[in-house]
């Protein structure tokens, strides 16, 4: 319990706070394959009833629920205050197969890895539970190829928390992709009692993300892997210097779906994104990736280093600058279970008393009954 002040700086004390009623409208809406049994506003695919909830500006909270089925879209949750209730990961399924060498139009500025996204939340006070998100892109078969048969841009996201996004809540959900599968792009999200999968950094980003009571399972690759080396990579924090908190993993199980060798997963490894500057196009210097690992089973998957390089842009443009883990904000505590044990590799930052707050600051996320 000592660590949980370092958790509770994650969370915000006014968080999802109650907003009048407005009867004038309906504050709820159903997303069915059919509509005909309905006895609430009903459509048959989720971005038209965002759309519908986006017409109402009253501020209120507005309720979605979603039938089982398989829903083949990629919606952006962009008014504040919507809850997104599903019934269940496996009767309710989100879906889609884009990936980032060709999604750029589905993004403001034309970048591939975000409109990748089958699910994108760009709005604050969003509830998410109940159903499965999954980017259905066949990664293991361009893995499988030579690397000059290989598309260049394989991201392929399930869940993208966006720029705009803040106070996200998924609770009970399961977020399945296999490189880039969550990209925390936004302000603060919570995610508990839920399935993370992935094999390449596939949580991600520069945003503030507590991961708790969860399972983070690693997937396989489809090329061979090299005894002793790295194959797989869970974390890729790009945190400012200037924020606190990054990726926090509390109390959570790392396990791995069967293929994955043992020894061949790293906890996390720093990303400094190309960032254009005045004086040029580079790895951002700034980018200092935080990520915390407490109290958390780790199976034999993970490699004894537990921490991993990753090269960046140079400033000649080439991706030969290589980002040491022992330069960067990665901690870990608690750790335990057959992959627990590790090797001195010289990683000594560890949390100061400044971010550790009071652990009321915690009940700001508590969500009443009445909210679902």
């Amino acid at each position: 319990m000592r660590y949980l002040p370092l958790i509770a700086a994650l969370l915000p004390a006014s968080a999802f706070a109650a907003a009048a009623p407005d009867k004038t409208a309906p504050d709820e809406y159903a997303v069915r394959p059919s509509c005909e049994a309905s006895a609430l506003p009903c459509y048959t695919a989720l971005q038209r009833a965002l759309d519908a909830a986006a017409r109402d500006t009253s501020g209120r909270w507005i309720t979605i629920r979603v039938a089982p089925g398989d829903y083949a879209e990629k919606p952006v949750i962009a008014r504040n205050r919507v809850r997104l209730i599903g019934s269940g990961v496996a009767a309710t399924r989100l879906h889609f197969g884009e990936v980032a060498q060709t999604a750029g139009r589905y993004h403001r500025a034309g970048w591939g890895t975000p409109g990748s996204a089958t699910l994108t939340i760009n709005a604050k006070d969003v509830i998410v539970s109940g159903l499965t998100v999954e980017n259905t892109y066949d990664y293991l078969a361009n893995d499988a190829l030579t690397a000059e048969a290989q598309i260049r841009n394989p991201q392929a996201l399930a869940l993208l928390l966006d720029t705009g996004s803040d106070r996200v809540r998924l609770d009970g959900v399961a977020l399945l992709g296999y490189q880039d599968t969550l990209f925390a792009n936004g302000g603060r999200a919570l995610v508990k009692r839920s399935l993370i999968a992935g094999n390449i950094d596939f949580i991600f980003g520069n945003g503030q993300l507590l991961i708790e009571d969860s399972e983070i399972r690693s997937r396989r690759r489809a090329a061979p892997h090299v005894p002793g080396e790295f194959q797989s990579f869970i974390a890729a924090p790009s945190t400012p210097s200037s924020q606190e908190h990054g990726i926090v993993i509390y109390r959570s199980r790392l396990t791995r779906e069967d293929g994955v060798p043992d020894g061949a997963v790293a906890l996390a490894r720093p990303w400094h994104p190309t960032t254009k500057f005045a004086d040029g196009r580079y790895a951002d210097p700034e980018a200092i990736g935080q990520v915390s690992f407490i109290d958390c089973f780790m199976d034999r998957h993970i490699h004894p280093d537990h921490w991993t390089t990753m090269n960046g842009t140079a400033r000649d443009g080439t991706p030969t600058q290589v980002f040491r883990p022992q330069d960067s904000r990665f901690w870990e505590t608690g750790s335990h279970g057959p992959g627990a044990k590790s090797r001195d590799i010289g990683m000594r930052w560890k949390p100061g008393k400044d971010i550790k707050k009071n652990w009321r600051d915690i009940a700001g996320w508590t969500i009443p009954t009445s909210q679902y």
